[in-house]
C-alpha cells in the first residue's frame, strides 16, 4: 500500500552522557522526536478499513481511533472517522460539531443518506474528515432491528462514498457493546483494531468479542480479520503493567505493536479542548507514541505484502 523510509537511527540514551531517570526519559523523547521527523511515507491509493473496538470501557479506545486518525493525516493519509458511538466523543475530539440538528450517522443507517452529505473536514487537518455522530443513534439499535439488511448498511453507504471520495484510511470508532452498530462496523471493515488497557482483567471480554469476529467472519464478511492490537495506559513503572503487556503480546505475537501508549495527562487534556493530543500538545510523550504508533501501523502493512 506504502513505503516507509526512516532516516538515520536516532542516538541512544548513553550518547547523552545522562545517568538520571528523569535526564534518560528526556533523552529519549527527543531522540524519538528526532527519529519522527526522518519517517515519510508514500501512498498508492488503497483503502484500509479499521475498526476499533473492545466491549470494555475506559481502554482508551476513542483517544486511540482520533489519534492514531491524526497521525495518519499528518503522514500525509487521507483519514475518513466514522464516529458509531452515540456518545460522540470522537467527534468532539476532532473538533467536529455534532449537536442533535447535525446531519449524523444516525441518518446514513436508518434514512439512508449518503454518507458525502454528512461528512465534515476536521479543523486539525485538510487530510482528515469526520463522519459525527448525534444523540439520535443511541436509539438506532433498537431502529435497526425492522431495518432490510440491516447488518450492511454502514457497509453499503461506505463503499457508495469511497467510490466518488477515495482516502487510504477509514477508522471506524465503535460504541462499547456488540449490539448492531458495532456488526455493522464490522461488517464494513477489513481490519480490526483493539486497544488493550495495561491493567488488571486487560483480557477480560477478549474472547467473547474474538468469537463474534470469527461469527462476522463466517456469515458477513469473510475479509474481516484482527490486524491490530495496541497496548494503553501503559505505566513501566509498575510490574502490573509489564506483566499484562507480556501475557497479551504471548497471546497475540502478531498483532500487538510494538508502541506502548503511556499514562499521560495531555493525552486525557486534549478532547476537552475539541482537539486529539496530536493538535493539543503534539510533541508531548503520548503524542510521540501516537505518531509512532502510526508509522508502525503503515510499515507493518507494507512488511505483508512484501512477504
Amino acid at each position: 500500500m506504502f513505503h516507509v523510509k526512516q532516516s538515520e537511527k536516532a542516538p541512544s540514551n548513553e550518547s547523552f552522557g545522562m545517568d538520571t531517570p528523569l535526564a534518560r526519559e528526556i533523552a529519549d523523547l527527543s531522540a524519538r522526536r528526532r527519529a519522527l521527523e526522518g519517517v515519510s511515507v508514500e501512498f498508492s491509493g488503497d483503502t484500509r478499513i479499521l475498526t476499533v473496538s473492545n466491549q470494555k470501557g475506559g481502554v482508551g479506545k476513542t483517544t486511540s481511533a482520533v489519534n492514531i486518525a491524526s497521525a495518519l493525516a499528518g503522514l500525509g493519509a487521507k483519514v475518513l472517522v466514522i464516529d458509531l458511538d452515540p456518545q460522540g466523543n470522537a467527534s468532539t475530539a476532532l473538533g467536529v460539531p455534532h449537536n442533535a440538528d447535525t446531519p449524523s450517522v444516525y441518518d446514513v443507517l436508518i434514512d439512508e443518506f449518503p454518507l458525502a452529505e454528512i461528512v465534515q473536514p476536521s479543523p486539525e487537518s485538510p487530510n482528515l474528515f469526520c463522519a459525527p455522530s448525534t444523540i439520535h443513534l443511541a436509539g438506532a439499535e433498537i431502529e435497526l432491528v425492522a431495518q432490510v439488511a440491516r447488518e450492511h448498511r454502514l457497509r453499503r453507504a461506505l463503499e457508495d462514498y469511497l467510490a466518488d471520495h477515495p482516502v487510504d484510511f477509514v477508522i471506524i470508532d465503535c460504541p462499547p457493546s456488540l449490539g448492531l452498530l458495532t456488526i455493522n462496523a464490522f461488517t464494513a471493515a477489513n481490519e480490526v483494531f483493539i486497544p488493550i488497557q495495561c491493567e488488571y482483567y486487560a483480557l477480560e471480554g477478549l474472547s467473547q468479542l474474538l468469537g463474534s469476529i470469527q461469527m462476522i467472519q463466517k456469515h458477513l464478511n469473510p475479509g474481516l480479520h484482527l490486524s491490530t492490537i495496541l497496548l494503553t495506559m501503559f505505566d513501566g513503572r509498575t510490574r502490573l503493567a509489564q506483566q499484562v503487556a507480556e501475557e497479551v503480546r504471548s497471546h497475540f505475537p502478531s498483532q500487538v505493536l510494538d508502541t506502548v501508549i503511556p499514562r499521560s495527562v495531555r493525552v486525557s487534556e486534549a478532547p476537552s479542548f475539541g482537539q486529539t493530543v496530536i493538535a493539543y500538545d503534539g510533541q508531548s510523550a503520548g503524542a510521540i507514541a501516537y505518531r509512532e504508533a502510526a508509522v508502525e501501523i503503515a510499515s507493518r502493512q507494507t512488511q505483508s505484502k512484501e512477504k
